[in-house]
């Protein structure tokens, strides 16, 4: 055997036992994020949670989530799409995770919207304008109240219902959650009550018709 045969040899052992230790290892860290999951299910939901869809409904979505994380506005559409779906069947809990500076901003602004009942439009210019005032060098979440106005809602009464100290202690006690069921980024997903195998829109899609189809039958 050649130095060059043995070389590729020894390449292919090793990323092998690379992927084999990765599988491990993500396979163990759903397995300690189940566990948590199950050992303390009632960090999942809060009374105070703004929920969306059907509040009959058998199968929940729990989103740890953050207004300026890039990959919650990616999976924005995904988890509308899902919802509309298993319309009736499937509800989305929102936990708030504000990990960026400035995110809080954000949070009190939604929550002045769900005041007025107009979270999910709120919640969707945020994501829809994010690449604006979320940049994680220079956030700048005071604008969105320019958002809000360019876009005709009422800002006026927006501000007025603002709770900067409500709302942090909304976040203290969703952040608290997120320690106890080992949530360190976002979005993180529990479907009723398991965490995605891995994350991606196909893990999501495929455990959330798994919990429609054991709850309702194919």
């Amino acid at each position: 055997m050649n130095q060059k045969s043995l070389l590729f040899i020894t390449l292919g052992l090793m990323l092998i036992l690379f992927g084999g230790a990765a599988y491990m290892y993500n396979a163990n860290q759903v397995a300690e994020k189940t566990e948590l999951a199950t050992n303390n299910s009632t960090a999942l939901e809060k009374f105070h949670s703004p929920r969306l869809g059907s509040t009959s409904a058998k199968v929940t979505i729990v989103e740890f989530m953050d207004p300026a994380c890039e990959a919650c506005s990616a999976f924005h559409d995904a988890v509308k799409t899902t919802m509309k779906q298993y319309q009736g069947k499937v509800k989305l809990v929102i936990r708030y995770a504000p990990f960026h500076p400035g995110s809080d901003k954000a949070v009190e602004i939604l929550e002045a919207a769900r005041k007025l009942g107009k979270f999910s439009d709120v919640l969707d210019l945020m994501y829809g304008t994010q690449h604006g005032w979320a940049s994680h060098h220079d956030p700048q979440p005071e604008l969105i109240w320019e958002y809000l106005d360019y876009y005709k809602f009422d800002v006026a009464a927006l501000k007025k219902n603002v709770d900067s100290t409500a709302t942090s202690k909304l976040i203290a006690i969703d952040l608290a959650d997120a320690k106890i069921l080992g949530v360190n980024k976002t979005p993180t997903f529990f479907i009723n009550g398991k965490p995605l195998p891995s994350f991606g829109y196909e893990q999501f899609q495929e455990l959330v018709a798994a919990e429609v189809a054991a709850a309702y039958g194919k």
